[in-house]
């Protein structure tokens, strides 16, 4: 089973509230992802998990554009928070990965993030292929 707003909210609390959250120095030598990420402190160990496979497995220029993890906003398929409100979730290659098409993440790729705790958005029945998210909290 997927995480779902009702864990977070359960979990963290409001988004507002924030209290989950905190800056991380992430140099992580891909000059695409920035040197500081705000995010869930139980997103940062598994974060650094999938960019370490990334690297290790030569796929670093996989990573053109990193489109955010932390975003207080609603779903765009229904009425909850998206996983983003709570920073547990990051974007990444969104101008050639949008919702609702198959996107263009390779296979090898994507399990550089599924072998570190993620779920990926591309597998749903409403694609969101840019998307990655805790697959546990």
């Amino acid at each position: 089973l997927m995480v779902t707003s009702k864990d977070c909210l359960s979990k963290y609390g409001e988004p507002e509230k924030q209290s989950h959250m905190a800056l991380y120095d992430f140099d992580c030598g891909i000059s695409s992802i920035p040197k500081k990420i705000y995010c869930n402190n139980d997103m940062i160990n598994p974060l650094r998990m999938a960019i370490n496979l990334v690297k290790e497995r030569g796929l670093s220029d996989s990573i053109k554009s990193w489109d955010g993890i932390f975003c207080i906003r609603k779903k765009r398929v229904n009425d909850s928070y998206s996983l983003h409100s709570w920073g547990i979730a990051v974007d990444i290659n969104a101008f050639e990965n949008q919702m609702g098409t198959k996107g263009n993440m390779s296979d090898a790729f994507v399990k550089c993030f599924k072998d570190s705790g993620f779920d990926w958005g591309g597998e749903w029945d409403h694609a969101d292929p840019m998307h990655f998210q805790l697959s546990k909290i």
